[in-house]
């Protein structure tokens, strides 16, 4: 806590136990509370599920446009803030209101939506055989590591045109440059040239996929538009996908009612997952949104450019709307997880699909599979923003080849030379610090895009 008893939402203390906060803060707040992010800066937790849909569905009260940031205005934020990230305002649809907002999601809604769950599921059990097949002759593996954080992606650049030879370099890429590694930078540039090569194809010789809908889209975007949404949207679905089959497997692995509900039909795999999107959200927090005036929210006065953080794990927990924790869930979809409002998450159903055909998917594969460690001595990686386990290490009957699918070939990050094929790129850093704000800006805040 601050000297004048704010509690600060970042640092080992806070995300020690971020879930513990988010109850401490409601006992002494209320459904709005004021926290400190880094830096020190003030801003608002909302922690009550009505009061959250409020700031979502009223754009004309709490915008998106970070630039009435109080402390932007007036100067106050260093340019090396680990906020500038995530807040630090870009020409995208996650930061625009209005006619500009409307003009850019139309094109990322309207293109995402060509794809049908049947289409979709084709590539995601091809790709859940594939990676299978590099691990199931072992009888072992991390589900995180090998499996989880891998098949959003692969499933995306499909989607968007991507020749598939070129896939899982492109994952691993994205992966190393998220992680903020010594070879980020040129992981970095190797994605951005990718994608605007893979634009610049797709505009001479259109297909049906996500660049060309992008291309031709009534919309009208221009190529550094296209390029920035699809990365956008490639990070974007890969994270949040990535920690929903990540929760999602933790449960059915360690929690045997749910795991005995699911197997004897009381419960389906959608079920589950909605299951987890209540209690476990891909993403617990969400900065956020700026006042743009003076207003009052849940007793609390809001002042112009005050900052307003999305509390999805709190919300979804509010005891106004959840008085049993205990009781299922199943088939009700008024959680907070994919937002609401104008910035509702557009590609939520495409995540579903990626996440119920690959666990069921990796379910038939592996009969027997079970947690290779106690599941005490699993590890949870937390941050003020999202709460995952970190490694799920799992044992089976080791299997034979499924199928003729062929072992997606893992592509190592960029070393001490250049990227090959598509992208001449330049050597990376030497240091393994994170990339400068200017940099890292666009994929920090990919993320919190709703």
């Amino acid at each position: 806590m601050s000297p004048e008893g704010i509690h600060r939402l970042y640092g080992p203390e806070a995300e020690a136990n971020p879930r513990g906060l988010y109850e401490q803060l409601r006992q002494q707040h209320g459904a709005v509370a004021p926290v400190l992010l880094h830096g020190d800066h003030p801003a608002w937790l909302v922690l009550g599920h009505r009061e959250n849909l409020e700031v979502m569905r009223t754009p004309s009260r709490f915008s998106r446009d970070s630039r009435l940031w109080t402390p932007f205005v007036q100067g106050k934020v260093a340019a090396d803030s680990p906020l500038i990230p995530m807040v630090g305002w870009q020409p995208l649809c996650v930061f625009a209101d209005g006619d500009e907002h409307a003009r850019l999601r139309a094109a990322v809604t309207e293109s995402l939506g060509q794809f049908n769950r049947q289409g979709v599921r084709r590539y995601v059990t091809r790709y859940t055989k594939q990676l299978v097949a590099t691990f199931e002759a072992t009888g072992q593996a991390d589900l995180i590591r090998d499996y989880a954080e891998r098949l959003p992606m692969l499933v995306m650049t499909q989607l968007m045109g991507m020749p598939e030879e070129g896939g899982p370099r492109l994952v691993e890429a994205t992966l190393d440059l998220m992680k903020g590694s010594e070879t980020a930078l040129a992981s970095n540039e190797y994605v951005t040239e990718t994608l605007r090569q893979l634009v610049k194809r797709k505009s001479e010789k259109p297909g049906r996929d996500l660049t060309s809908q992008l291309i031709g889209h009534k919309s009208d975007l221009n190529e550094d538009e296209v390029v920035e949404h699809l990365r956008l949207i490639l990070v974007a679905a890969n994270e949040t996908t990535v920690n929903l089959i990540a929760n999602t497997l933790r449960l059915l692995l360690t929690d045997r009612r749910f795991r005995a509900s699911l197997s004897g039909g009381q419960m389906t795999l959608p079920d589950a997952l909605e299951q987890v999107l209540w209690d476990a959200p891909p993403l617990s927090v969400i900065p956020g949104r700026w006042a743009t005036g003076d207003t009052k929210l849940a007793g609390k006065q809001i002042r112009v450019g005050d900052m307003l953080l999305l509390g999805l794990a709190a919300g979804n927990v509010d005891p106004d709307i959840r008085a049993d924790l205990s009781a299922p869930v199943h088939g009700n979809r008024s959680h907070l997880s994919f937002s609401s409002g104008p910035h509702e998450c557009p590609g939520q159903d495409i995540g579903r699909a990626i996440a119920d055909t690959g666990i069921d998917t990796l379910l038939s594969l592996l009969p027997g599979l079970e947690l290779s460690v106690p599941a005490s001595e699993l590890q949870t990686s937390a941050a003020w923003l999202s709460e995952r386990v970190y490694s799920l290490p799992v044992r089976f009957k080791p299997q034979s080849s499924s199928g003729t699918e062929q072992p997606v070939a893992a592509a190592a990050p960029p070393k001490s030379q250049p990227l090959p094929d598509t992208a001449p790129v330049s050597t990376p850093i030497a240091e393994p610090d994170p990339l400068p704000a200017s940099d890292r800006r666009w994929w920090s805040s990919l993320m919190f895009w709703r």
